[in-house]
């Protein structure tokens, strides 16, 4: 019986990275993975779960676009 990661590795070449799901760093310097709610404002993009109310609010008014991380 092989150890999940040499299975892994034998199957697809590689083992599994959790760097493969990363997005970027937000311009508030939050982690952004694939998948995560983000709002691009102007040349920056912000995690959704990390903005206030009034943030998201004030973002919405000035043209924030809202986007899935891909």
């Amino acid at each position: 019986m092989d150890h999940p990661m040499v299975a892994q590795i034998e199957r697809t070449g590689y083992p599994f990275s959790d760097r493969r799901n990363d997005y970027g760093v937000d311009g508030l310097g939050n982690e952004v993975f694939t998948g995560d709610e983000i709002i691009e404002f102007f040349d920056d993009f912000y995690l959704v779960e990390e903005l206030s109310t009034d943030a998201i609010e004030i973002m919405e008014q000035h043209g924030g676009v809202y986007k899935i991380a891909k």
